[in-house]
């Protein structure tokens, strides 16, 4: 079936794809989409890779393709947005550029979000090239005690004690036989009804990287949208290619995106002081992370000059 014929279109759903330096997998991204959708945009956050250049020689020509070429790269959620603006039918799929739509995957994530008119938010099973399933699909809120039970270990204790040692990620347990809801979803893949956007308001621009899919997820259920985890739409996502280049700078707003989310969401529900520890809590793990990031580089650096 041709990319152009209109035949392949299954549902009016504009696609929104946000990239930097996605290399060859942005192309078979929006190969993949044009099959299924009536809209694929792509937003470039400045790649200095030739992504946008492979994309516009193979399918540029497709007028179900819109391109915009940002100025400046000021993160994925005001990626997103710009996206939102272009974006020309009621549902918008966000999807990473790392990510592969399966046959038939927006028919069946349309169809869970048209079931009920309080459904907001959609999204289906992420799944690692070895067909194993990634902890990002489907999640529960990471709040300060929850992360605290993972950081530590402590969710080996959920057996026992479930609702004291409870792991935020769902991804362990047995998949579901039919669509549930969850309280979370990945940014890397989430369907969304425009009316949702409407009345929970755009993404939040603050963040840069990271974090900003859980604070939309945390607004669409404070304002009553129900979050679906569709168990049988499996989407291939290479997750990380395009962060692989620059690790420390995806760290660093990680963490800072983390401060962020417990400080927006939280503040009001602990005291001051333990929220004080929270955050320490957080820079500290980032010195860990980036400590063990150094140490690697310097070992690989010192094996490589005996050799």
């Amino acid at each position: 079936m041709s990319l152009s014929d209109p035949l392949s279109i299954v549902n009016p759903i504009s696609v929104v794809v946000v990239n930097h330096n996605a290399g060859h997998l942005l192309l078979q991204c929006v190969e993949a989409s044009l099959e299924q959708a009536a809209q694929v945009i792509v937003v470039d956050n400045c790649s200095t890779d030739a992504s946008m250049e492979a994309l516009t020689s193979s399918v540029g020509e497709n007028p179900r393709l819109t391109t915009y070429l940002a100025r400046s790269n000021d993160g994925f959620a005001a990626g997103c947005n710009l996206g939102i603006e272009l974006a020309l039918h009621p549902h918008i799929l966000f999807m990473n550029p790392d990510c592969i739509l399966g046959t038939g995957a927006l028919k069946r994530l349309s169809s869970v979000l048209l079931s009920d008119p309080s459904v907001g938010m959609v999204g289906g099973r992420l799944v690692n090239p070895d067909g194993t399933e990634q902890g990002g699909g489907r999640r529960a809120v990471p709040t300060p005690w929850r992360s605290f039970v993972r950081a530590f270990g402590l969710n080996r204790w959920s057996h026992r004690w479930p609702k004291l040692f409870f792991d935020f990620y769902l991804h362990e347990q047995p998949l579901p036989r039919s669509p549930m809801e969850v309280e979370a979803i990945s940014g890397a893949l989430m369907l969304v009804s425009r009316e949702a956007i409407q009345d929970v308001g755009l993404w939040d621009e603050a963040y840069f990287l990271h974090c900003e899919d859980l604070d939309w997820c945390m607004r669409f259920r404070i304002n009553g949208w129900k979050i679906m985890f569709v168990p049988d739409v499996d989407v291939l996502h290479y997750q990380g290619h395009s962060s692989r280049s620059r690790p420390m700078f995806v760290e660093w707003h990680k963490h800072k995106g983390m401060v962020r989310f417990y400080r927006k969401f939280f503040s009001h529900q602990y005291p001051g002081i333990l929220m004080w520890l929270v955050r320490l809590g957080v820079w500290f793990r980032f010195g860990l992370v980036a400590a063990r990031h150094w140490l690697k580089r310097y070992w690989s650096l010192m094996r490589g000059s005996h050799e």
